[in-house]
């Protein structure tokens, strides 16, 4: 079921390269170059082979690439139990914490933890975690973000039920900052490529992860310009 039919434009799109589809060898060179393309964040995919059946980085990754960008790095935890990893990334230059409420036996415990070492919170949510989760804990939430594939793997196919979540998580968004003033950036990871992004942001996000769509079509010089205004091109 659609829940809102107005096309969203945010104040400025945010695009988050996810690393995890950039070339390891050479990692510091690769975030560099997606900020000078443009990139607004560095999305850091942490997966534990437990919570997700995946296995990547961690916080010592992280304090590796902080040198290299000025831009946030954005830090999301795929790990179960999450809350003992969250000061060492905070200590380790993440500006952005999210994680799944699954991973987490006291969600607003977990974000006051995030919050109290010095990083913006957010929670992330799998195709099939219902966004009631999150209605008791907008005042700690800086960021929603919402996986548009099922959370381990880089590469997959953008899930089109998505949209009407996407909708549905902007609906509750807006009308918490028109209660309050606080503002809460709506994020998507998860299949975003150029054919795709302007369905989703006008469906609601702020912020689009791009791994694979970013990572796999370097430019003749090994920047990644082209793809980077090629993304926002189809937004306006």
């Amino acid at each position: 079921m659609t829940t809102q039919t107005a096309q969203y434009k945010p104040q400025h799109l945010h695009i988050a390269p996810s690393i995890l589809s950039a070339d390891f060898a050479k990692l510091g060179a690769e975030v560099k170059a997606i900020e000078a393309a443009g990139a607004d964040w560095v999305h850091f995919d942490v997966m534990d082979n437990h919570y997700v059946p995946n296995l990547t980085i961690g916080p010592l990754v992280c304090e590796a690439i902080r040198p290299h960008v000025s831009i946030p790095i954005d830090v999301h935890l795929m790990v179960e139990p999450v809350d003992a990893l969250i000061p060492l990334f905070a200590k380790a230059g993440a500006n952005i914490i999210t994680f799944h409420p699954e991973a987490s036996k006291h969600i607003d415990r977990t974000l006051s933890l995030i919050i109290e070492h010095g990083c913006k919170a957010g929670l992330v949510f799998n195709p099939a975690t219902p966004l009631s989760l999150m209605d008791h804990v907008m005042d700690k939430l800086d960021v929603v973000l919402l996986m548009s594939v099922n959370p381990g793997f880089g590469g997959q196919k953008f899930i089109p039920e998505t949209l009407n979540k996407l909708r549905e998580a902007r609906a509750k968004i807006d009308a918490y900052t028109a209660a309050t003033g606080k503002t809460i950036l709506l994020e998507v990871d998860g299949g975003v490529k150029v054919d795709n992004i302007q369905e989703i942001v006008s469906a609601g996000a702020d912020v689009c992860v791009a791994g694979s769509a970013v990572f796999s079509a370097p430019d003749t010089d090994g920047g990644y310009t082209t793809i980077m205004r090629n993304l926002r091109a189809q937004v306006g």
